[in-house]
């Protein structure tokens, strides 16, 4: 999924596949396969493209990282508590981060005009 949301357009399997060989070796079969799973899972849509594919990313990294989060959070049996120990792990980088999105959040969802601000 890094190197699909990396370029942020479709690509086939042997771009991805050059593009890790560039690391480690790794079979072409290795790559369709993964990539094939991805589509399975409905994390990849894919168009054909002559005998192969091309492959592009259903939601951004963004909105994984955020679903993964919700995920964990609602999954505890006690959600304030697991927010504050999440908080307590965050450098100040990451609490400016979030006092940041926070504001955004507060102001309305990007894209909406000042009349359709949430209240």
């Amino acid at each position: 999924m890094t190197r699909v949301w990396k370029w942020n357009r479709p690509v086939t399997v042997r771009e991805v596949l050059e593009d890790l060989q560039q690391e480690r070796s790794i079979a072409y079969t290795t790559v369709m396969t993964v990539m094939d799973n991805l589509h399975q899972k409905g994390w990849l849509r894919r168009e054909a493209e002559g005998r192969a594919y091309r492959y592009e990313a259903v939601s951004t990294r963004a909105a994984y990282s955020a679903a993964l989060m919700n995920e964990a959070w609602s999954a505890s049996d006690n959600p304030a508590a697991a927010l504050v120990a999440f908080f307590g792990m965050m450098s100040e980088q990451q609490r400016e981060a979030l006092r940041d999105a926070m504001r955004v959040v507060q102001l309305g969802e990007p894209g909406e005009s000042p009349g359709e601000q949430r209240g």
